[in-house]
């Protein structure tokens, strides 16, 4: 490796390690006040709230990555051209484009750390803070989650409770489900078995119902069911994928498709990680070809509020495309790769001449 191949890539990892430092104190700031405000009706010690944030916080920083590097490459570059150092590199015969291949393809491979390293530990963690979050919700004692033998749901109502275990979900209804239900004293009362249920609303309605009771069996045309849970209750408890490691997702993946769910989110969260590195390389391009050609801008301030507002343009348009994706009036691969595609292309207009600047 050149001797200014390691200069540069030092300066860059040093802009990016006093970038993410900085954001990780304020995020960690931010997540602790808000666990304070949680935790005060409840009888914790103070070191507990500081822990929560310890687990919740590298989750967050993990989707804020983009706008670290973002603006870490803009401290690299002012230090450069606060340091006149871009000009002896220039004498040097180092072309500009040969600065941003460097710092870009750095960026590609620790994307690439991030996303197996990283990013495995930020899930871990947020996998604990869920856990022990969900002890002090009022929704503590309902569970539901997907196996490869289909969903099962936990269920409390009037203090009787009922597991129910499905087969599989097609539109509104659970197919092929047996729910038991337990009284205060853990005891089964009775058993019932149904080939479909409509759980669009919390009054769920079971069809064609086989029921068990005191060694007896009785069947029904309809039973009607009260249950803290609907359709779209259900879906929004797998929503969490960011407490999932990428070995979890895939597993997931493979239970939805055996639950006849939709995998639309979990194929949105597997590509999104897989393009994570090159989304990370892009916005260090952007980023450059932003200082480059507003270099003769005297205020430093000035350049990194419009790198912010960038990030911000970029930030919704990912989230457009995304929610497009997850409603699935646009295709998962096309909700990821299209805004990956739209910055290659501003790239490519930005970078034009880019020796030249």
């Amino acid at each position: 490796m050149h001797t200014y191949t390691k200069f540069i890539i030092s300066i860059f990892l040093k802009s990016l390690l006093y970038v993410f430092l900085i954001i990780l104190s304020l995020v960690t700031i931010l997540t602790l006040l808000g666990e304070l405000d949680f935790f005060k009706e409840y009888n914790v010690g103070f070191t507990f709230p500081i822990y929560m944030a310890i687990l919740d916080t590298p989750s967050s920083v993990f989707e804020i990555f983009p706008f670290i590097f973002l603006i870490s490459t803009q401290l690299f570059f002012i230090n450069l051209f606060d340091n006149n150092q871009l000009q002896v590199f220039k004498y040097s015969g180092l072309k500009n484009s040969k600065i941003l291949k460097i710092i870009s393809v750095t960026a590609f491979f620790i994307g690439i750390f991030i996303i197996f390293i990283f990013y495995n530990l930020s899930s871990n963690l947020k996998n604990g803070y869920l856990t022990l979050k969900n002890k002090y919700t009022n929704d503590d004692k309902y569970l539901a989650v997907i196996t490869k033998n289909g969903l099962w749901i936990k269920d409390v109502i009037n203090q009787n409770s009922y597991i129910i275990n499905a087969s599989k979900i097609e539109d509104n209804f659970l197919i092929d489900s047996f729910i038991t239900q337990f009284n205060n004293d853990n005891e089964i009362v009775r058993n019932i078995k149904s080939h479909k249920i409509d759980i669009k609303t919390t009054n769920w309605i079971i069809h064609d119902p086989i029921i068990f009771k005191d060694n007896s069996v009785k069947k029904n045309e309809l039973l009607r069911l009260k249950s803290n849970f609907n359709y779209k209750k259900i879906q929004s408890l797998f929503s969490s994928l960011s407490s999932l490691s990428m070995l979890d997702i895939i597993n997931l993946r493979q239970n939805y498709i055996d639950l006849n769910y939709s995998t639309t989110e979990v194929d949105i969260q597997i590509h999104k990680l897989i393009s994570y590195p090159v989304y990370l390389s892009l916005m260090v391009i952007i980023s450059a070809t932003i200082m480059f050609n507003t270099r003769k801008f005297k205020s430093s301030t000035l350049k990194i509020s419009f790198g912010l507002f960038l990030s911000v343009l970029i930030y919704y348009l990912n989230n457009f495309f995304h929610v497009l994706g997850n409603t699935e009036k646009i295709s998962y691969i096309a909700s990821v790769w299209v805004p990956i595609l739209i910055l290659t292309f501003i790239n490519a207009i930005t970078i034009f001449k880019i020796n030249e600047k």
